[in-house]
């Protein structure tokens, strides 16, 4: 078990040299020569210590993501070699013997040990953006949040753990499969949800408070015939300086959300924009795109986790202390594998939704006739959240989910 747990350590602090010789040695992140000068280039609307920031606090927000990602994976790993969860197991199932209360038991020691492993790099990522005024919400709303945060991730996470090891027990060789049969109408329900039960736990939500920038919302809305009475903001500028709009939830609970952040810095031209862009979401329904995408890639992952918990449990049965797969104990391993299997998915998840950003993008410009205000869109965007023009290839390609906003810019003068 030392050994394994050792050769563990040094993988993970390889795998941390390797990244941080990559973000700070191996890369360039400077715009290409031949744009130098033009509307794309962050010296023509940064100053110098805007572009400082920028660097600094993308290379250490992209070093804290890849460095966080697999720390989660290791404490799972240390969790189950140590003998931790079937101590869990023991105790969950001296305390009741109802296997839901086993389960609640158990899930909600694994999730508590897991919070407070990670919570101080939870708090380091806090930390710097709150030093470099990206985050403005105080450290005991932030506290409320993270506290928020646990308990509606483990009554969600304990319902969908819940009902999987069920299905384990009833159905050994085919559990994955109702798994994903049954993930399809929960997802739907929580994403009819979201917009009317979870998010307004977080921040308050109302219809636009400026009644003519939403009548030229909503004349935009008409031309690209769409069924809209409101346009809801939000109060983000009491955690955040940085921008964001977006769509969200499904059927009568569909909403446009803008930031308050969005609306007080931004131009008018520059905010219907942006309500172009997430307009172009909903004609091309994109939502449903990703509906289908997650219940696809949500079949090919269960069966996956199905097969190489068999596979793991079957070879390494003693040094992980699970006897059986469908164990309270083998939690930390189906956690794990979900986790890799998730990241390992990214590269493939977030090239589809670019591709989908530059067609709301290009909709945009066509619905507002307006190339200008969208440069200076993605300018302010750069600016305000000190994001990178043109980040490294790994960035890209793990993180982000829009196109770079080097491409957003370079791909409209292209149009």
């Amino acid at each position: 078990m030392r050994k394994r747990l050792t050769t563990a350590v040094i993988v993970y602090f390889i795998y941390g040299v390797f990244i941080y010789l990559y973000l700070y040695f191996l890369t360039d992140n400077t715009i290409p020569s031949n744009y130098e000068g033009t509307a794309v280039d962050p010296k023509t609307f940064m100053n110098a210590r805007e572009l400082m920031l920028s660097e600094e606090y993308s290379k250490i927000k992209n070093l804290l993501f890849f460095i966080g990602i697999p720390l989660e994976w290791f404490i799972f790993f240390l969790v189950l070699t140590i003998g931790l969860s079937k101590k869990f197991q023991q105790w969950a199932q001296s305390a009741s013997k109802l296997p839901v209360v086993q389960m609640a038991l158990y899930f909600f020691w694994l999730s508590l040990l897991v919070t407070i492993l990670t919570w101080p790099f939870d708090w380091l990522s806090y930390k710097i953006s709150s030093d470099y005024q990206i985050t403005t919400q105080p450290f005991n709303g932030w506290i409320r949040d993270q506290v928020m945060d646990f308990f509606i991730n483990y009554v969600l996470m304990l319902i969908i753990v819940a009902v999987i090891y069920s299905l384990m027990r009833k159905f050994e060789k085919r559990w994955w499969f109702f798994a994903w049969l049954l993930s399809i109408p929960f997802t739907l329900f929580l994403m009819f949800l979201q917009p009317v039960v979870i998010d307004p736990l977080y921040n308050d939500f109302y219809p636009l408070k400026d009644k003519i920038l939403e009548e030229k919302i909503l004349d935009l809305a008409e031309q690209a015939n769409i069924p809209a009475d409101h346009v809801y903001e939000v109060d983000m500028s009491k955690k955040t300086n940085a921008l964001n709009a977006y769509v969200t939830g499904i059927g009568p609970n569909s909403r446009i959300v803008l930031w308050d952040t969005t609306l007080t810095k931004l131009e008018e031209d520059e905010i219907l924009f942006i309500m172009a862009h997430e307009m172009g979401h909903y004609v091309m329904k994109h939502i449903y795109v990703g509906i289908f995408g997650y219940v696809l890639l949500s079949f090919v992952g269960l069966y996956l986790i199905h097969r190489f918990m068999n596979i793991i449990v079957q070879r390494w049965s003693n040094e992980l202390k699970v006897t059986n797969v469908s164990d309270l104990s083998s939690l930390p391993l189906f956690l794990m594998l979900l986790g890799m299997l998730s990241f390992a998915a990214s590269p493939l998840t977030n090239t589809v939704s670019r591709v989908q950003e530059k067609k709301a993008d290009l909709y945009a410009i066509e619905l507002t006739e307006n190339e200008e205000a969208a440069v200076e869109t993605f300018q302010d965007l750069a600016k305000y959240g000190l994001s990178e023009v043109n980040p490294p290839s790994l960035v890209k390609f793990f993180r982000y989910d829009h196109p770079t906003l080097l491409e957003r810019m370079l791909y409209l003068k292209e149009e």
